[in-house]
């Protein structure tokens, strides 16, 4: 890198100007003493990608990646010959782009930000999972489970038939748990871990009790809460919500992308603080 030339990194997506993911790596860098670093939220839709990084210059030391781009990285990753960490295939998708000797080298901090996410708040084997959505974070949480000791994983979906990859992907874990769907609410068995990955107008609060869950895993952080949160919190719940596992995955990938460590805590710290200013001026 050049003397004075701004190390950059981003969060692309679409939809992503909502993303908490600037505000949790600039804390890191202010946290860290990296005044030359900087991190910024690009709009990239689906199928663009390729071109987007044939684009980057120099500068640009790592991107972090939300939807829809976290399994068109692992095609694109595939046919450029780029390093990929074991768990981007496991996954089914990558979530980080590490520039590295001059290459790109592709992660997925997703299922191990899951897993520590869960244990800060959860120290009980969660042995049945069920999982409501069949997305790539249904995929990346039910297999951060399976790493936890999770022998049943079931999936709660609208089509059992688009949710073939990430049953696939979860049946693919090394502890060969019992993977099954179900398109009725009705139909769900007891677990001790309920995790949720629908928009919070597509959730429904009956499955705190319907579930037995003694967990919940909310992937969303806003709105928050969420009508099963609220639910999970009424009846005594222990609740990990989307900022949990987005801290715990973003302090994964400020390590690789900068090299240096920096505690949860700070960008925790910094998600709570905006997101209160968010509510803020939704009020005013």
């Amino acid at each position: 890198m050049r003397p004075g030339v701004t190390t950059r990194c981003a969060v692309l997506g679409d939809p992503v100007e909502h993303s908490l993911s600037p505000v949790l790596h600039r804390a890191a860098y202010d946290a860290l003493g990296l005044p030359d670093w900087s991190y910024d939220a690009v709009r990239v839709p689906g199928g663009t990608l390729a071109g987007f990084l044939d684009g980057l210059d120099e500068s640009w030391r790592g991107l972090s990646l939300t939807m829809p781009l976290k399994r068109e990285l692992l095609a694109l990753a595939g046919e450029r010959g780029w390093e990929c960490h074991p768990r981007v295939h496991a996954a089914g998708g990558a979530n980080t782009l590490v520039r590295a000797g001059g290459a790109w080298r592709a992660d997925n901090t997703d299922p191990p930000g899951a897993a520590a996410a869960v244990r800060e708040r959860y120290d009980a084997p969660p042995a049945r999972v069920l999982v409501v959505g069949g997305g790539a974070t249904a995929a990346s949480v039910g297999l951060a489970l399976c790493d936890l000791g999770a022998t049943r994983v079931e999936l709660l979906v609208r089509s059992v038939e688009r949710a073939e990859e990430t049953l696939a992907t979860i049946r693919r874990h090394d502890s060969a748990p019992e993977v099954l769907a179900v398109e009725s609410a009705d139909r769900v068995s007891p677990a001790d871990v309920l995790v949720s990955t629908v928009p919070a107008d597509a959730q429904d609060p009956a499955l705190i009790d319907r579930s037995g869950a003694a967990l919940l895993f909310e992937a969303l952080y806003d709105p928050w809460p969420t009508p099963l949160a609220a639910a999970a919190q009424r009846g005594g719940l222990a609740v990990v919500s989307g900022l949990d596992l987005l801290v715990h995955q973003a302090v994964l990938q400020v390590a690789q992308m900068t090299g240096s460590s920096v505690p949860v805590a700070v960008l925790r710290d910094a998600g709570e603080r905006a997101l209160l200013e968010r509510a803020g001026r939704a009020r005013s």
